[in-house]
């Protein structure tokens, strides 16, 4: 994305990265602190759409977005992390903050909070809250950054409607060893008497799921029970819910998962209560976008490294369950050799997200993630593609050289770049 040519925000973002070093510290104090002198500006918000879940966050708010936007009216946006400038996350009514105007909002934020001991996360997501309670805006979607139940995020008392996309091994160091311990953390975004929708989860995540919505009485809007989404054969999408049956394009988003997600906007924007038209609900399911979400890439110099004929894509999934659906899009693409370039972090399991992968691949290359200090080494990475028998494995010094050794591989081909959001907005920084 284009940064905007007036001040810049940079120095104000290194300055708030030193209040609290440690990058991930869970708590909600620190929030309720800093809210509190601004006013409380998560009391002032529109309508919110709470996002929490492993995979399909991302996806899910981008189609709520195009049907919020296909009706005309102004969504408000928080998501994270960033593929390229730090403006992404924050969306007002429908554009993305000016770079001028975040510098003043960040400001302001670091001069209510006095250099307390706050993260970098806590402090940035309470300016995006007042900036989203200044706005007029008819709906706020919000994405948590990291769980649900200690997320900056979860400070809104009750929100429309909250969504559990699918929940898996993520993070374990901050949320737990196991898919129910995880699912724990993130079921707490539900809120009593706000309907919950529920994509389709492990049976352990969804038995945590249930046990607290009936604790504290939030109605579960369960995929497959209380609402349906099918590919037909002409690959448009049939969404069901309460009796209501919504026919939609194919997703705009590419990826056979895609259909799941529209099916949890879908079902988010009725249970919300949002009262979109058909038209538009059909037109936003077809018209998201996403970056980094199976994403062709057309130009930049490595676009420009391939030889003609050959597609060059980009995907930033990192786990064993993004790894899955991944490997379900690339079964669709067997006309041509694929190879991979990968890049992950430190602690992703590598052999976890690769082994879908492996039934795709003809070469593959390791690679670190410039600039990414907790990034995984490419001879462990290497290590861990051999484990899982990926083919033709081998580390290269960096991402372009890495390309240029697949090119001259046989083709025309795919090759596919992958492993990590960090590594995608490396790649769109200078190819988008």
């Amino acid at each position: 994305m284009t940064a905007g040519a007036g001040r810049r925000p940079d120095a104000v973002l290194e300055r708030l990265l030193a209040l609290h070093p440690k990058i991930i510290d869970l708590s909600l104090d620190r929030v309720w602190r800093l809210l509190a002198r601004m006013g409380h500006p998560e009391r002032s918000l529109p309508p919110v759409i709470h996002v929490a879940g492993t995979n399909g966050k991302g996806s899910t708010l981008a189609v709520l977005r195009a049907m919020v936007e296909a009706a005309g009216r102004r969504p408000h946006v928080y998501t994270s992390p960033h593929l390229v400038r730090f403006r992404e996350r924050i969306r007002l009514a429908g554009t993305l903050i000016a770079e001028d105007a975040l510098t003043d909002l960040l400001e302001e934020a670091e001069g209510i909070n006095g250099g307390e001991n706050i993260t970098f996360f806590e402090i940035t997501t309470c300016a995006a809250l007042l900036a989203f309670a200044r706005t007029p805006a008819d709906v706020l979607l919000l994405e948590t950054g990291l769980g649900g139940r200690l997320d900056a995020t979860n400070v809104v008392a009750r929100p429309a409607a909250t969504v559990l996309t699918p929940i898996d091994l993520d993070h374990q160091k901050f949320l737990g060893d196991t898919i129910a311990a995880i699912a724990t953390e993130k079921a707490h975004i539900m809120k009593p008497g706000v309907p919950c929708v529920v994509a389709r989860q492990p049976a352990e995540a969804l038995a945590v799921i249930e046990a607290h919505a009936a604790a504290i009485g939030a109605p579960l809007l369960l995929e497959g029970r209380d609402w349906s989404v099918e590919r037909l054969a002409d690959d448009r999408l049939r969404f069901r819910m309460g009796g209501r049956e919504i026919l939609c394009p194919p997703p705009g988003l590419g990826g056979a998962h895609q259909y799941g997600n529209a099916g949890a906007a879908l079902a988010a924007a009725l249970a919300a209560g949002l009262d979109l038209p058909e038209t538009a609900l059909a037109r936003g399911v077809a018209a998201a976008e996403w970056p980094a979400r199976l994403q062709r890439l057309r130009r930049g110099p490595l676009a420009a490294a391939l030889p003609e004929g050959w597609e060059l894509w980009l995907d930033g999934g990192h786990n064993p369950s993004a790894g899955r659906v991944l490997g379900e899009a690339l079964g669709r693409w067997h006309d041509r050799p694929l190879y991979a370039v990968c890049g992950m972090m430190a602690d992703k399991d590598a052999v976890g997200f690769l082994a879908p992968l492996v039934p795709h691949l003809t070469a593959f290359r390791a690679i670190a993630i410039p600039g990414e200090d907790n990034g995984k080494p490419p001879a462990d990475l290497l290590a861990a593609a051999t484990a899982a028998g990926v083919p033709a494995a081998a580390t290269a010094a960096g991402l372009a050289e890495a390309v240029t050794d697949l090119a001259a591989l046989p083709g025309p081909a795919r090759l596919l770049i992958c492993g990590s959001l960090y590594l995608a907005g490396t790649v769109l920084a200078d190819n988008d």
